[in-house]
């Protein structure tokens, strides 16, 4: 399925009257004015013009070129990129009143691009919120509808096959993020995955059915959530906890609430976080397994300690790392095999940096780096990331440079948005710190990398 192309960039080329080649030149100059390498070239741009996502920092140089061009003030936003004009919209976190409507919500969900142009703001109500999570915490479970008349009859067979390809995207999405394999995903949810849910089923292929059907609709929200699209992303998980309830399945709603506080306190929604985890693990008391407990807690422990709350924050790792000492005692679902001792490391080391425990951080992040498979390129670069700014809390610049190094020339992790993120609000840390030699070759590192990436785009 081909992107849409930019018509606001190419009608300001038009009217600016510079072609590819030239915008390229324009903007790898305005770059070099600021200190930045940057590789942008004819290809680069062409593939702008045709609909692909390009970071802030170069809209923004390209935005200041054009207007110097044009002889007026043009934004990001005035070229199809990043318009923030819906920002000050409020975004519901709306919760499907009936099956009918999640299906025809997720279906209108699967006909977006993830990589269209957005703002990387979302601002959901707090009214709205507490709706949409008490209406999960109370609501009776739908309940699967079997035997109706259709033609097509889907049996276990078919359930597996979704969830082979539930883990198969799931595995390049673990290596190479950044909403890779996105839009394969989303045609085969909307023209495969969805359409079986409305056939014939007997009571256990269809609770099977809609178990996997939710596992693919929250993979296509973390695809969206990693390629910056937070409003797509969160439609997805409002929708998929509304899928959790027709069949009960109360471990994986409380999933989904847990990936939605990991969204919240990613954008700096702190109480919303924390309401959320809490949420899931109320909500998932009795019903989940131990490991499915200790990734509840470590996501309220990461809002807590994101809101700087010491004590509460040190409670909920606490009771995280005491399920998690359970966890070989119940059989876990296929969903959640990831979710192993680095994971956890990695959890509980976000939990001491954002505390600023300096040496409990370095300790923490360590042990996720070297319990992290390398195979898993972009849980390694929030890994090592998180090391360099606990390296850096600790006192030791050289140290904490040389580990961000390491996770830039990881590569694929590049492709995240968050962690591209991290990288920057790196940057923005050691700062103080641009005439060490070691800093001055990290940056120019990362402006290699992210030049290299724009070209790649």
């Amino acid at each position: 399925m081909k992107r849409e192309p930019n018509a606001h960039l190419i009608a300001a080329m038009t009217q600016a009257q510079v072609s590819n080649k030239g915008l390229a030149r324009r903007m790898k100059d305005a770059a070099a004015q600021r200190g930045i390498s940057l590789g942008t070239t004819h290809i680069a741009v062409q593939r702008w013009r045709d609909g692909s996502g390009i970071r802030p920092e170069t809209a923004a140089i390209m935005a200041t070129v054009l207007s110097a061009k044009l002889g007026r003030r043009v934004s990001p936003g005035d070229l199809g990129f990043f318009d923030h004009t819906r920002a000050s919209t409020p975004e519901p976190a709306t919760y499907p009143h009936t099956l009918r409507e999640a299906l025809a919500v997720l279906d209108g969900l699967a006909q977006e691009r993830a990589d269209a142009t957005t703002t990387d703001r979302l601002i959901v109500t707090d009214a709205d919120l507490s709706s949409a999570v008490l209406s999960w915490m109370i609501a009776r479970p739908d309940g699967i509808e079997t035997d109706r008349p259709a033609q097509q009859r889907v049996g276990m067979r078919d359930v597996r096959a979704v969830r082979d390809a539930a883990a198969t995207f799931m595995q390049l999405d673990f290596k190479y993020g950044g909403g890779h394999g996105h839009r394969a995903l989303r045609h085969y949810f909307r023209y495969e995955v969805l359409p079986l849910l409305s056939v014939n089923y007997s009571a256990k292929a269809g609770t099977a059915l809609f178990g996997a059907a939710a596992e693919v609709s929250q993979l296509l929200a973390w695809t969206a959530y990693d390629t910056g699209n937070h409003r797509l992303a969160h439609g997805y998980l409002t929708s998929t906890l509304r899928l959790s309830q027709v069949i009960d399945d109360r471990m994986f709603g409380a999933r989904i609430l847990g990936n939605l506080s990991h969204q919240a306190n990613y954008l700096g929604n702190h109480a919303q976080a924390i309401q959320l985890a809490r949420a899931a693990v109320e909500g998932a008391k009795g019903r989940a397994t131990p490991r499915a407990m200790a990734n509840y807690s470590a996501m309220e422990a990461r809002a807590l300690s994101n809101a700087g709350d010491r004590a509460a924050a040190t409670r909920a790792m606490d009771e995280s790392t005491r399920h998690f000492e359970q966890a070989d005692t119940a059989e876990d679902p296929a969903w959640l095999s990831y979710f192993g001792e680095a994971e956890l490391m990695g959890e509980l080391s976000h939990c001491f940096r954002d505390l600023k425990m300096r040496r409990e951080a370095v300790d923490q992040a360590q042990r996720a780096v070297d319990t992290t498979d390398p195979r898993y390129a972009r849980s390694l670069g929030f890994c090592r990331m998180v090391l360099a700014q606990s390296q850096l809390l600790n006192g030791e610049l050289e140290a904490a440079v040389a580990t961000a190094g390491l996770a830039v020339e990881g590569g694929d992790s590049l492709q995240s948005s968050r962690f591209q993120r991290y990288v920057t609000d790196f940057q923005q840390e050691i700062s103080a710190h641009t005439a060490n030699p070691a800093v001055a070759a990290f940056n120019e590192k990362v402006n290699y990398a992210f030049a290299r990436l724009d070209d790649d785009e």
